[in-house]
């Protein structure tokens, strides 16, 4: 059985693009998939772990249609949520929020979305492991077909690093940043078995990569000891642009126009155009390590610290990478880098202590509103430890709730619980598939683990 690209669907079927809230109010979406009988789909095994059958001989071409013609037909596509918790991962249906799977898996887990919509990078021990959600589009003729299956944790580390670091999923690339060693690995998002490049920075540090469309690869330099600046690649590796001009480099983001923002002590570095810039913050000792852009603004949502306070940060940065500065929000309750992320048009989403959402316009940079979503809470010592947290997903956004093991689904343009669920667990990270992707992934082939 042959099933086609992404890149093929997304030409064959140009009515997969989610729809735009200034078209229709997401709430009516989700509530059309949900009549549409998604919450009726049962899947023999879905409650745990599923693995492909193989055979001592059988080819992987063979293992992926065994794999695919375990799934169901369903009439919509079925978004789904992977949680961390202290022992493994749960698989959750997006639209109800019933539980799909639990997979058992030790240590504190990081995840992060593959690029593909359907599979999920999980940090692990030795490297990076692909969680395939099970849920996944083919495209035929000019629509497309929705299929749901038990979610799959592969068994072996699909690509090796000593210590995992970042995963920026960017267009059709998916960058990975190996902290121990420097070395970055490009995946293409639409077929996870290609590497398409790799690279290798001076030294070793905790840092990060992203990978433009054009060829440009942007990665940050440093040392174990310190980094400071960001280099510029083309595609034969050759230095573009460089700088030097942001200690403490952290926090990435792609904002409209391929322009893409780095958080630094002191302010930020924006690539643009072929060149790097600077954007001092309003502080000189004001910090930004962690950043949320979307591809449908020019302004990227930061958080904001002031190095030596301790006073819990309440101010947020808006960073203006056409206009090359950084202005500051005050919401006026602390938050933490989870609680950051932007809607589909823009919207700058915090989720403070309070428990409440706040929304801010990115081009007035003045609060607009904040919703009650949860009860107040109080931010842990250590950043691994469970914290509220947001998602924004097909237009809904999903806020954890670690004290009272919930998850909120909420419309942002009303603030009002579009869902409530409890989950049996205590949520930590979370990261979510809309089920667009292409149903082609070879299982086979990945290094097993030692």
């Amino acid at each position: 059985m042959r099933v086609c690209s992404h890149r093929e669907m997304q030409k064959a079927a140009p009515t997969f693009k989610p729809i735009h809230p200034s078209a229709a109010p997401r709430a009516r979406f989700w509530a059309a998939a949900l009549a549409a009988g998604t919450i009726t789909l049962s899947l023999s095994g879905c409650g745990t772990q599923a693995e492909p059958e193989t055979g001592g001989s059988a080819s992987s071409t063979a293992q992926e249609e065994t794999y695919e013609s375990d799934a169901a037909e369903v009439a919509a596509a079925a978004p789904r949520l992977v949680i961390t918790y202290d022992g493994g991962l749960q698989v959750l249906d997006a639209l109800t929020l019933e539980l799909v799977a639990d997979l058992p898996l030790d240590g504190f887990n990081r995840v992060n979305p593959a690029g593909d919509q359907r599979h999920v990078m999980v940090s692990v021990g030795g490297g990076f492991r692909l969680l395939d959600s099970g849920s996944y589009a083919v495209a035929h003729g000019d629509h497309a077909h929705y299929y749901a299956a038990a979610p799959i944790l592969e068994d072996g580390i699909a690509y090796p690093a000593e210590r995992p670091g970042h995963v920026v999923p960017h267009d059709d690339l998916t960058a990975l940043f190996d902290d121990a060693t420097g070395h970055v690995v490009i995946l293409e998002a639409d077929d996870l078995d290609n590497v398409v490049r790799q690279y290798q920075a001076p030294a070793a540090h905790h840092g990060v990569a992203v990978a433009l469309p054009d060829g440009t690869l942007l990665v940050s330099q440093g040392t174990e000891e310190s980094r400071n600046g960001l280099v510029a690649l083309d595609a034969d590796d050759a230095v573009q642009a460089e700088s030097s001009q942001c200690p403490g480099i952290h926090g990435e983001g792609v904002a409209s126009g391929e322009a893409a923002v780095f958080g630094c002590q002191g302010g930020a570095l924006i690539y643009s155009d072929g060149t790097i810039s600077f954007s001092p913050a309003p502080e000189a000792d004001g910090q930004i390590s962690t950043l949320a852009a979307t591809e449908d603004s020019a302004v990227a949502l930061g958080n904001y610290q002031v190095a030596g306070s301790d006073a819990p940060a309440t101010r947020v940065s808006l960073i203006d990478t056409a206009a090359k500065s950084v202005v500051t929000v005050d919401i006026g309750v602390p938050y933490s880098g989870r609680g950051l992320a932007r809607t589909d048009d823009g919207v700058a989403l915090v989720l403070g202590t309070d428990g409440k959402l706040h929304l801010i316009d990115p081009d007035s940079a003045q609060e607009t509103a904040a919703y009650q979503v949860i009860d107040p809470f109080e931010l842990p010592q250590n950043w691994q430890d469970p914290v509220p947290g947001l998602l924004v997903l097909e237009g809904m956004v999903y806020v954890t709730d670690p004290a009272t093991r919930s998850i909120q689904i909420v419309d942002p343009a009303t603030g009002s619980i579009w869902r409530s669920g409890k989950i049996s667990v205590v949520p930590n990270e979370m990261a979510g598939v809309s089920g667009l992707g292409a149903g082609e992934h070879d299982h086979s082939d990945h290094e097993e683990e030692d």
